[in-house]
């Protein structure tokens, strides 16, 4: 019997369903394994190198790793319909959404899980992780496999000068989530697109799933947890279509200035001090030493709210995906882009300074 995709993910986690949506519009089969701790000790270590999920097997016994990668890695194989919109403006604005889906709506994600719904995160670490146990068992494995997710708070700029700025920022987007979703199925019409998915990763798994943060969506944006619903379960697998003429929705206008005020900064912080740390060790070759996750700390500012957070470089390796895109376009198209920019007041995007490349080798980030 030929062994099909096994996706070692979970509910409770981000980056895993972001997959498992992707897999079920495109009506992939695949059966999900659960990952317990042996699990992770005798596959995960032992395929990937570190413990992580989401973590795809294929037929061919190929071991995928990485959201993105799993997903572009399927498209070669189920290229149609495609998730990636034709049009110039739509496309790119599709890579941006996922990069800042992926990286950046961690800080809400994160915050709210861990200052509003720590039991339940807890219980259900304990259960994915040791099934075996009674519930006490459970509760104390729950609390010892949360202290790297819980501890990863400062890191990511969430301490107690933050949270009530990124509830401010959060429930600001989910309004404006919530107008666009009264007018369309999905991010760029009834078709889900790359950046619908990356947008799901959080907004179900952290927003929509936990119960305090699903309270809170459920209440100020009914339209939004009615998305997350149609993602969960795709009313038309394989069907939709994104809109003519490469239109970009008005109501998705607020999303972007919203990347553009508080993620660019960021971005172009973390691409200085990428070169300098480059500039710095002459001895990294590239392909060889994996970047480190993160280059020291720097400070950012979120609805007026200041603090510090750490340096992540894989940001700018996702962002070389909408960056590439558009340095290859040409013309009319290229104008279309760069006009979309100015309007969402992203010019410095369209010029964004350059950096050692990035790519991935054996599951790490490395330069190219």
């Amino acid at each position: 019997m030929t062994r099909g995709y096994e996706f070692y993910g979970a509910e409770v986690s981000y980056f895993s369903g972001k997959v498992r949506a992707y897999m079920r519009y495109k009506r992939i089969p695949f059966s999900e394994i659960t990952p317990t701790r042996d699990i992770y000790r005798n596959v995960i270590l032992a395929r990937v190198g570190w413990p992580v999920i989401p973590v795809m097997v294929t037929p061919e016994d190929e071991t995928w790793q990485d959201s993105t990668e799993i997903i572009d890695n399927f498209e070669t194989r189920f290229p149609d319909p495609s998730i990636y919109p034709q049009g110039p403006r739509q496309k790119f604005a599709a890579l941006l959404i996922e990069v800042w889906a992926d990286e950046w709506l961690k800080i809400p994600a994160m915050h709210y899980r861990w200052t509003k719904n720590r039991d339940f995160a807890i219980a259900e670490f304990g259960r994915l992780s040791r099934p075996d146990l009674d519930e006490a068992g459970q509760r104390a494995t729950g609390e010892e496999t949360a202290k790297p997710f819980a501890g990863a708070l400062p890191a990511l700029g969430v301490t107690p000068v933050t949270g009530p700025a990124i509830e401010k920022s959060y429930e600001g987007l989910l309004a404006e989530l919530n107008a666009h979703f009264s007018n369309h199925d999905f991010l760029f019409g009834s078709r889900p697109s790359i950046a619908d998915f990356g947008l799901y990763g959080p907004l179900y798994a952290h927003q929509y799933r936990d119960p305090a943060s699903g309270e809170i969506m459920k209440r100020i944006a009914p339209k939004v947890a009615e998305w997350v619903q149609r993602m969960t379960k795709p009313p038309h697998p394989k069907g939709g279509e994104f809109l003519k003429n490469d239109e970009m929705p008005e109501t998705l206008a607020p999303v972007l200035q919203r990347i553009m005020r508080e993620y660019l900064p960021v971005l172009l912080k973390t691409a200085d001090a990428l070169k300098r740390h480059v500039e710095a060790h002459p001895e990294l070759i590239a392909g060889k030493e994996p970047l480190p996750r993160a280059l020291g700390m720097h400070e950012f500012e979120l609805e007026g709210a200041r603090e510090k957070r750490a340096i992540f470089t894989f940001d700018l390796w996702m962002l070389q995906r909408p960056l590439d895109f558009l340095a290859a376009l040409r013309g009319s198209e290229r104008e279309a882009v760069l006009s979309m920019l100015k309007e969402a007041g992203g010019e410095q995007l369209a010029s964004f300074p350059p950096y050692p490349r990035l790519t991935r080798r054996q599951f790490k980030v490395v330069l190219e």
